[in-house]
C-alpha cells in the first residue's frame, strides 16, 4: 500500500516537550530512534511500553491534517509544496499551558484554555489540502466504525476521510493507549506529576508545522519535512 501523510503540530527536537512526549512514548519520530521509558512511579519498563503501543506508531504529536494517502497524480512533491505553501499563509500564534487529561479511554495533552485560532488552522488545513488526499478505502471506512458515529460525523467521514474534523476537532496530543477506567486515574496522575517536573508545560509558540510520513501499514510514522508558519 501507498505511503501515508499526516500534517501535525510537534514541538521542535530539542524542546522540552518533545523531549517529555517522545519518551513517555519511547520513540523519537525525527531521529527515529526507540528512548528508555521515563521512570513513573508504578511502572515497570515492559508494562509501559505495552500501555503507550498504540500512539508510539504515530510518534508524539497533535494531529491537524489526519493520515492520508496521496490521490492518483499526486506526487509527494506536490503534497510538500502544497503544505509549505498553506502554512506561509498562516501567523504564528502561542499554545495556551497543555495539561493532562483523560480523553475516553486514553490519556492526553489538551490546551488549558480554548483554542480557537488553532482549531481554525486545523480547519483550513483538513480543507484546503483535501486535493492532496485518495478517496477512503472501504475497508479504511469500515475501520471508522460509522455505526457508532453522528450523522455530522458521518458527512465528514465521506467528506474529508475523517469524522473528527472542523466542529468536531478537539486538540490533544496522546501520550498513551486504551486504559481501562480503573487504571486511567492512576495513569494520568502519574503522567501529570512527570509532566509539570518536566518543564514542559509553559505556553508553547507555535512557529511551524510538520509533515510526518508512514511508509507502510503497520510502519511507524516520522517526521518527514517541517514548513514555517508566517513570524508575528
Amino acid at each position: 500500500m501507498a505511503p501515508r501523510y499526516a500534517v501535525y503540530l510537534a514541538p521542535a527536537p530539542d524542546s522540552a516537550l518533545w523531549q517529555f512526549g517522545s519518551r513517555v512514548l519511547g520513540y523519537d519520530a525525527v531521529t527515529g530512534e526507540d528512548l528508555p521509558p521515563l521512570d513513573l512511579a508504578g511502572f515497570d519498563a515492559s508494562s509501559w511500553h505495552d500501555l503507550t503501543a498504540e500512539p508510539r506508531q504515530y510518534g508524539f504529536h497533535g494531529t491537524l491534517k489526519p493520515p492520508f494517502r496521496l490521490a492518483p497524480g499526486v506526487s509527494e512533491a506536490d503534497a510538500i509544496a502544497a503544505f509549505t505553501a498553506l502554512a506561509g499563509q498562516y501567523h504564528a500564534f502561542e499554545l495556551p499551558p497543555l495539561e493532562v487529561k483523560g480523553i475516553g479511554s486514553f490519556i492526553a495533552l489538551v490546551p488549558s484554555a480554548p483554542t480557537p485560532v488553532l482549531n481554525d488552522l486545523a480547519g483550513e488545513l483538513v480543507a484546503q489540502l483535501d486535493h492532496l488526499r485518495a478517496p477512503l478505502t472501504v475497508a479504511e471506512i469500515a475501520k471508522r466504525n460509522p455505526d457508532r458515529l453522528s450523522e455530522r460525523q458521518v458527512r465528514l467521514l465521506e467528506q474529508y476521510g475523517y469524522p473528527y474534523v472542523m466542529e468536531e476537532f478537539r486538540f490533544h496530543m496522546t501520550l498513551s493507549g486504551a486504559l481501562e477506567a480503573d487504571a486511567a486515574i492512576h495513569v494520568q496522575n502519574t503522567l501529570a506529576d512527570a509532566f509539570a517536573a518536566s518543564g514542559a508545560h509553559l505556553p508553547l509558540m507555535v512557529e511551524d508545522l510538520a509533515l510526518f510520513r508512514q511508509e507502510a501499514p503497520g510502519a511507524r510514522f516520522h517526521q518527514f519535512a517541517r514548513a514555517p508558519l508566517h513570524p508575528l
